[in-house]
């Protein structure tokens, strides 16, 4: 691909994205609109401030109301989104420009992650076609536009500090990159799922000592980011906000196309049976059903289950991968990991699964074996979290399918994910080293 071909590629998928800012986005876009007004007015109040025990803060705006659940470095950033458009349009009315400027972060921490991707695959390759291919496979990619700019999934913003942590531990940086993991953890908890590939990736490059600096970087710019809550007296009340993270989460699972949703209808159907017979198994699947029913019913608790489950198949890949010091093996791990976290836990969200396109577009670029495994997890991706949002499970009726169609799309996930935990026990390997694909 020639460069004048790889920028209209860019700048086509540029014009797709902005065309879906003034799209209402899914159901947490309000609570973004809300968060940014309080977080623009004061900060350091939004989860609360004292009380004996520490109280959740409640943030109006308008005639609407709700708490607050992220981490700080979001709320920073939403709240200077919140000065401008205050500043731009006082009294902050409900407008369109609104919903445009809340979305506007995650085309930027796109067209960032666009460019690392880019400038990493260019760095290790020392090529520009698997460079070009690494930043189109994300910026054309359905899953991250729809689960992007389209439906105002703010996941970006934790993904581009995070992956760029992880190069710069690959580069033996472990101090940038411990600082931008913490970022990244500091913007949403989901940056917590990197940590083992980016302990791998420091590990291999300096040991130790490196793990050392690393660790010290990231609990700094952690306690560097906090500090303002600390001085407020507000921390309690943070520590309460992120408790709920847990509480809320009693489901099997929140619309994710994983092995709870599998037992949420196999449940389901079970206890149908006796009134509809094995109809039961074809009927939509209503809503998620909930760990603490499950529990009623007798069956042991799943959370622990998937918990223990999520660390072993993590370890099992950290050891597969630690043994070979290369960025394609590394990326691979924190999307096997990603994926482990999404088919396995509870309570997990439709749209949690989005971390493992960029890594894996990254494994991808480097390894071209692992690139039908890219495809079939955007499509995966792509589906799940537009059968949620976009209602294209209207078009997948279980006449149509047989049973519930994300029902289907958890079985083939599931499969995917043994799939690729059979590519890590094959092995993993660079662009340099293709031609010996698959490792004998």
């Amino acid at each position: 691909m020639t460069s004048r071909e790889f920028l209209i590629a860019i700048a086509l998928g540029l014009m797709v994205r902005v065309a879906t800012l003034p799209l209402q986005g899914h159901d947490d876009v309000a609570a973004w609109k809300i968060w940014s007004y309080a977080a623009a007015g004061d900060v350091t109040a939004v989860y609360g401030v004292g009380g004996t025990p520490p109280t959740r803060g409640i943030v109006t705006w308008r005639d609407q109301s709700t708490t607050v659940n992220y981490p700080p470095l979001f709320l920073y950033e939403y709240a200077a989104i919140g000065r401008l458009y205050g500043a731009l349009f006082p009294g902050f009315p409900d407008t369109p420009a609104l919903l445009i400027a809340l979305k506007l972060p995650i085309l930027f921490a796109g067209l960032g992650l666009t460019t690392l991707l880019f400038v990493v695959v260019r760095r290790v390759s020392g090529r520009d076609e698997p460079a070009q291919w690494a930043a189109l496979a994300y910026w054309l990619n359905p899953a991250t536009i729809v689960g992007g700019e389209m439906l105002g999934y703010v996941d970006a913003l934790c993904f581009l500090p995070a992956i760029a942590g992880l190069a710069l531990a690959y580069f033996n940086r472990p101090v940038w990159g411990g600082v931008l993991v913490a970022l990244a953890v500091a913007t949403k908890p989901q940056g917590l799922l990197i940590g083992p590939a980016f302990a791998v990736a420091v590990w291999q490059a300096g040991r130790l000592p490196a793990l050392a600096r690393a660790g010290a970087a990231f609990a700094a710019t952690l306690a560097l980011v906090t500090l303002p809550f600390f001085l407020r007296g507000a921390l309690p009340n943070m520590w309460l906000a992120f408790a709920s993270f847990d509480s809320r989460r009693d489901t099997l699972s929140a619309y994710a196309a994983n092995i709870g949703w599998i037992v949420n209808w196999a449940l389901r159907g079970w206890f149908g049976v006796a009134e509809s017979g094995l109809k039961a198994f074809l009927q939509p699947v209503p809503r998620p059903l909930s760990v603490s029913r499950v529990v009623e019913l007798g069956f042991p608790n799943p959370k622990p289950i998937g918990r223990a489950a999520v660390i072993a198949a993590t370890a099992w890949a950290m050891w597969r991968v630690a043994r070979k010091r290369d960025l394609a093996a590394t990326a691979a791990l924190g999307a096997f990991t990603t994926h482990a976290f999404f088919v396995m836990a509870t309570g997990v969200h439709e749209h949690l699964q989005l971390l493992e396109v960029p890594l894996l577009v990254l494994a991808a670029a480097l390894c071209p074996a692992l690139r039908p495994l890219l495809f079939v997890v955007s499509a995966i991706v792509t589906l799940n979290i537009g059968y949620v949002n976009v209602h294209w499970g209207s078009i997948f009726r279980p006449g149509l399918t047989g049973i519930d169609f994300c029902v289907l799309l958890a079985f083939v996930n599931v499969g995917t994910f043994v799939w690729f935990g059979r590519r890590l026990f094959s092995g993993v390997t660079s662009e340099r080293d293709i031609q010996q694909w698959p490792p004998a």
